[in-house]
Order: C-alpha cells, then structure tokens, then sequence
C-alpha cells in the first residue's frame, strides 16, 4: 500500500472516530438533562451549564484533529481541555452524587472519542474506568431512575470501548503497513541511481536519500547546501545558481532541469543531471526536491561521438564539417581584423595505384604518412584536415602571397621523400590549388563556399599542367568553368530539341569502287553557330557523360535509316552502316540491353551493323571488355578497331577480342605514297588482318595515288574524301538509286 492511500485510509478511520463520539457525546447530554429534572436537582441554570458543556466537549471533537497532529500549540490545549473537565466535574459533585454519576458519562465519551488522536491505549483505559464505575452505580439501585440511566451510559461505554478497541487494532495495521511502505521506498532510495535530496530555502538540506553515498560518495547524514555548492565546478556555479533560482521561484509544481560537474568524495569529476521540482508550498514536505544523476558514461559517449562527427578516423585530424566550420570562423575573425586568409587543398598523384597495386593497407600508411610530413610543415595556429580520400586542406592565417608559394613549394617537396610501403620504397607527389582572400573582397569578404571552389579549380589546374606541382587560383579558371557549364546546358538543350544531325560518309570497295556500306557521323545544326563538327562537341559530351544518350541516339537514327534504305532500294540489303561508340558509350552498364533494344524497335538486321571502338579503349580493364564485346557480338552485329596502329597495338590481344575489321587510321595513309613514308606500315597492318582473317578499311583516302597504293598492298575497303565526303542521307539514296561517285 502506497504512503498516500495509508494516509487517506487513516483520515478515514479518524473522521469516523470523531463523529461517533460527537454523538454520543450529546446522547449523552440529553440523557444527563432528563436525569436532573426527574430527580429535581438543581435548577435551569445547572441544566444550561450542562448544555452548554456538552455541545462544547461535542463541537471540539468534531475538529479535524489529524491536520495538527505536529502543531506546538496542540498539548497544551490537550491539557487545558482535561483541566476544564476536571472542574466541571467537581461543580457537579457539589451538587448531588448521581449527578456526578451521569453527566460524566458524556464528558468521558467525548474524551474517549478524541483522545483517541494520540492513542488508542489511553482510550480503552478510560473506557474501561468509565464503565467500572456506572456498573457501581448500577449495583448500588438506591435510585432507580439513576440506575436505569447509568446502565444506559454502560451500554454506551461498551460500544465506544469496542470501536476504540477496533480502531487500535486498525492503527497498529496501519502503522505496520506504513512501516513496511517506509522500508520499500528506502530501499529503493538506496538502490536509486538517482540521488534525492529535500532542500528548504531557511534550513536546507533537510533530507538525503541513501544513493547519495553510491552517486556522490559522502554520507547522506553530513549532506548540507554549503557542502552541494563547494563540489560544484566553479565553470558551473553561474549557471546553478541560476537553475535554482528557477526552481525556487518557479512556483508550486515547476520542474527545472541544468547539466553541471560535481566533484565526488573521492575527488573525481563527474557529469550529472540536476532535476528539480518546487514542493515548496506542499506540508509537511515545504522543499524543492532535487533528483542528481550521474551521466557520466553518456556525455563520454557523446564527446566520443562528436570526436567521430568532426574528426577523421585515419589520422585523427578535423574532417571537412570541422574544416568547414573553422573556415567560417577564421573568416569572421578576418572581417573584423582586415587580415589574409590562404586556403591550399593538397591532393596526391596516382594514390589509386598505390590502392590497387599494393593494397589498401598501404594505401592508409601512406595518407597517415602525408598527413604527418604536412603537419610538421605548418605553425602551431594553422589548421590542417582530411576532406576525404586522398585530399587534404590546409587553412593559413596572415600570410602573404609569397609566404603562401613558399609553403606550398615546401609542402610539395615533403611528400616527395621516399616512403617505405611494406618492402617497397614509393616516391609519391601531389598538386596543389592556392586560393586567398582577403577582408573587403567582394560583398562582406570571403565566402567560404567560394574559397573552397576557388582552391579547388587551381589543384585541378595543377593536375591538368602535370601534377607535382602546385597552382594559385586565376579568376580566369572559374570563367572557363561558367563557359563548361553553359556549354553543358546548351548541349542538353540540343539533345532535348534534336538538333543533332547524321551525315553518312560511303565506304567503298576499292577495286571496283562499290558501295558496300557508309559510316554515320554526327553533326550538331547550332541555330546560331551553324552546323558544327564533331571535334567541338563530342571531347564535351565525353565528359559530362551525354555522349551515352548522344551515342544512343546517333545508333537509333542510323538504325531508322538503314531500315528505310531497304525498303527503298533492293541494293541496300548488302550494305552495312558504320557506327562509332564512345569509350564512355562502351563503358556504360546498359549498353548492350540498349543496343539489343535499338535493334529490336527498329527492325534493323544487326549483320549490317558495324560498331566501331578505338584501339586504346581495348587496352582498359581487358576482361570486362572481352565480356561486353562478346556480349554485342551475340547481338549479331559486326566489331571494328578504328584508328589501329595509333594506340598500344599488341597481337596477344588483338588475337583474343571477337573482332572483324580494322580500320587503317589516315596518318599512315597520308604518308603512304611519300618516299619512305607510311607504306611498310600500312602493309603490316593489312597483312596483319589477312593472317587474322579480318577485313581492312582504309580512312581518308583523298589522291589517286593512294588508292593505287593501297590496292597494290592488298587492302580490301576504303573511305575518304576520293570517293565522297559526308553527307546527308539523300546522297546515299542518289548513290543506291543509280548515280556514280
């Protein structure tokens, strides 16, 4: 049973105390009046007074007694009350004998009934005299009427004796019970990882929960206010002394909560969590009570935590949202100070060759490596962090701009120190992007976003001239960038708008001048530039990565053409349409599903489709080209090398991928005719294919001379400006349709 609902439970049996005794008391009154005016004592007044005496005895019992149980003034009014009693007894006693013999019987049941407030031995003491003596009277029957009224206040006292009696055994349960909560809730105080504490704003610390002594160490006996405030922190102090002015005036029922660091009896800080709730206005409690909790463990774990957010797990060093932040600082500080701010972003060379060629274990010795080699480079107030990867980020304050070249010329040449990599010595390097800026450039200074882009573009620059070397941001980097991504969203818009057109070039058979198929090449109508070539768009396309829908869309439209070609002209079922894939193109995932889907809605037969990829794209990732290249040629479409001879030519290889034609590329075929020129060449190549059984088309063929030339080495095709220069699809149908070159 809860302390509360013991509480209520003995207010319970107290109110029922005092209302049985109240009427009993006047039960009694009534019964003492009729006696005197039976016998004729007395006269209206000593009725009166008897009364007057009762209702008296009655009302004080009706008192809620129990909401004074510790009230100072409550004994001695206890006593005065008995003391008037006692005189009203003796007055009586002057009179007449049996009005002694009645009228106490109401004066003691009333003091029977509340007397029971202090306890209930005394009660059933008095009861128990009370009814010696009304027996007496009982047994004497010298009167009768006083008698019958005594044997009447018998009866009475027996049934306030007996409820007295209950309500002892009643008490002593209850107090059992209260007992047994008190041990409950003490245990659990003790075993609390909370330690409470009731705190008065005149007295103090008036209670301790054992916890204390397991969250704070000292003995909950010795706990005080003045003792709570010296193991503060001092750096807390400020801030608790406020949270408890917030408890204390908060009013009644409000809960203030503050984190502080306390010092443990052992002298060791420790976090904890202060929770208090004002009861102050609450009795018998009349304090704040102040639940102190250790969080220790979680604020460790949150620091740990905030560790992992902000600083990199390889070298320990702030990552880029720490970086950033101290970037945002330093440029608040340099606002108001008018100072330089120099940001570097080193990025190794060639780190991924170390991943794969020794392993990724080596590849973390050597950022952890570099990462020291640039630190030792730097002043105690620079700040040096990991982006990611292989790039770090070096934040300077205060420098100039050749201050700035010096380090990065002695950043550069500490990375190039041997490093020794498991058994291997490795000599790596870096390029490095140098922005600065200063306070008052542009709109309120530096922005950091921008002074990263700017850092940025100038390491990519130093890439682009050779790497190993470091490169100061040009404004002229970011408007090569602005001019890229107009580019970008202008060739977006030509791709959205089909602006893109295809000119076939003829691919003839060179001793007898047939056509035999053509070769489809891009061109974009700008509506403002005009029809441009390729060489201005495609290097574009091939690194924003829309020369794969490009691509897609050159095949479908070839596709499409052939189709009708063959609807149009019976000749066109021998001829065969050349297209090119890009390296980006053939590296795509979906290329063959794209392909094979192409194939399938234009009804195009893939025996009349030549797809050409450049030599040095074979040479990248060989297994997985061999697998894509099987997988197109399962399409039934043919393969072609163009520009062979140019790229890494080996046999091993060529011998391996699934191919069918080489393309002689026209640098030799420029050649072929001079004097010691390109023609041993040439007639390598076509051997080459001959032993290979592939077939052998010659690019750019523009003189006679070599188209003699390279019939007489024995090459099969060609195509070049000799026999016609790209056009659009109506010259090819004029061609199938009769006409001559």
């Amino acid at each position: 049973m809860s302390e509360s609902a013991l509480d209520q439970h003995e207010c319970d049996y107290r109110a029922r105390q005092l209302r049985l005794g109240t009427w009993i008391g006047v039960g009694c009154i009534l019964i003492a009046a009729v006696h005197v005016q039976l016998e004729r004592y007395g006269g209206p007044w000593l009725v009166a007074l008897m009364v007057l005496g009762g209702a008296g005895q009655a009302a004080l019992a009706a008192l809620p007694w129990q909401r004074y149980a510790e009230a100072r003034w409550l004994p001695p009014v206890m006593v005065a009350w008995w003391l008037a009693n006692l005189a009203l007894l003796l007055a009586f006693a002057a009179y007449d004998a049996a009005a002694l013999a009645v009228y106490p019987a109401g004066v003691t049941l009333i003091l029977v009934s509340t007397a029971a407030l202090a306890t209930e031995r005394h009660v059933i003491g008095m009861g128990a005299i009370s009814i010696a003596g009304y027996v007496g009277l009982v047994v004497a029957g010298d009167r009768p009427v006083t008698g019958t009224l005594a044997a009447l206040c018998v009866a009475l006292m027996l049934g306030v004796t007996w409820f007295s009696a209950r309500t002892a055994s009643n008490r002593r349960r209850l107090d059992a019970a209260r007992r047994t909560a008190e041990r409950k809730v003490g245990a659990l105080l003790e075993n609390s990882s909370d330690a409470v504490v009731a705190i008065q704003l005149d007295r103090g610390v008036t209670y301790a929960s054992p916890s204390v002594r397991t969250v704070l160490g000292y003995d909950p006996a010795f706990l005080t206010g003045d003792l709570l405030l010296d193991i503060t922190h001092p750096d807390y102090l400020p801030t608790g002394m406020e949270w408890w002015l917030a408890v204390a005036e908060g009013g009644p029922g409000h809960t203030a909560r503050v984190e502080s660091r306390i010092r443990r009896a052992d002298g060791t800080w420790v976090w904890v969590e202060i929770i208090g709730t004002n009861r102050m206005g609450e009795e018998p409690l009349n304090a704040a009570v102040v639940s102190i909790r250790d969080i220790t463990e979680r604020k460790e774990l949150e620091e740990e935590l905030t560790r992992q957010a902000f600083a990199d797990s390889l070298t320990g060093m702030p990552n880029r949202a720490l970086f950033r932040d101290r970037l945002e600082h330093a440029i608040a500080r340099n606002r108001r100070g008018g100072g330089r701010i120099t940001l570097l972003l080193v990025d190794l060379d060639d780190f991924k060759l170390v991943n794969d060629s020794l392993g990724h274990t080596a590849g973390d010795q050597l950022i952890a490596t570099t990462a020291l080699r640039l630190h030792q480079q730097l002043r105690a107030a620079d700040t040096l962090a990991r982006l990611g990867g292989d790039e770090f980020a070096i934040l300077v304050e205060d420098v100039t701009e050749i201050e700035a070249m010096d380090l990065a010329e002695r950043l550069l040449a500490a990375i190039r120190r041997p490093l020794r990599l498991g058994n291997r010595e490795v000599v790596c390097s870096a390029s490095i992007g140098v922005a600065t800026a200063k306070a008052g450039d542009g709109d309120g200074g530096p922005d950091p976003g921008e002074l990263l882009r700017n850092a940025d573009l100038a390491m990519y620059a130093a890439k682009g001239a050779g790497r190993d070397r470091y490169t100061l941001f040009d404004p002229a980097m970011y408007a090569g960038i602005l001019r890229e991504a107009e580019d970008r969203a202008e060739l977006e818009r030509a791709l959205a708008d089909e602006q893109f057109v295809i000119h076939y070039q003829p691919i003839v058979d060179l001793p007898t001048s047939r056509l035999i198929g053509v070769e489809a090449l891009v061109r974009w109508q700008h509506p403002a530039r005009g029809l441009l070539g390729p060489d201005t768009f495609i290097p574009l396309a091939e690194s924003t990565g829309l020369i794969v829908p490009l691509g897609a869309w050159v095949l479908r439209q070839a596709c499409e053409q052939l189709a009708r070609w063959r609807e149009e002209f019976p000749d066109a079922a021998a001829i065969r349409v050349n297209v090119n894939l890009s390296p980006r193109q053939f590296q795509h995932e979906g290329l063959v599903e794209e392909v094979s889907g192409i194939l399938a809605e234009t009804g195009a037969d893939p025996h009349q489709i030549v797809l050409e990829i450049t030599e040095s794209l074979l040479m990248q990732d060989t297994d997985s080209t061999i697998s894509t290249l099987g997988r197109l040629k399962a399409l039934g479409v043919r393969l072609a090398i163009d520009d062979f001879g140019t790229g890494y030519s080996s046999l091993s290889y060529l011998k391996r991928f699934p191919v069918d034609i080489l393309k002689i590329d026209r640098s030799f075929v420029d050649g072929i005719t001079a004097e010691g020129g390109d023609a041993t060449l040439a007639e390598a190549v076509v051997q080459l294919g001959r032993a290979l059984q592939l077939q052998t088309v010659a690019e750019g063929i523009e003189t006679a001379e070599q188209w003699s030339t390279l019939q007489d080495l024995g090459c099969e095709l060609g195509q070049g400006y000799l026999f016609a220069k790209p056009g659009a699809a109506e010259a090819i149908s004029s061609i199938l349709g009769g006409d001559r070159f």
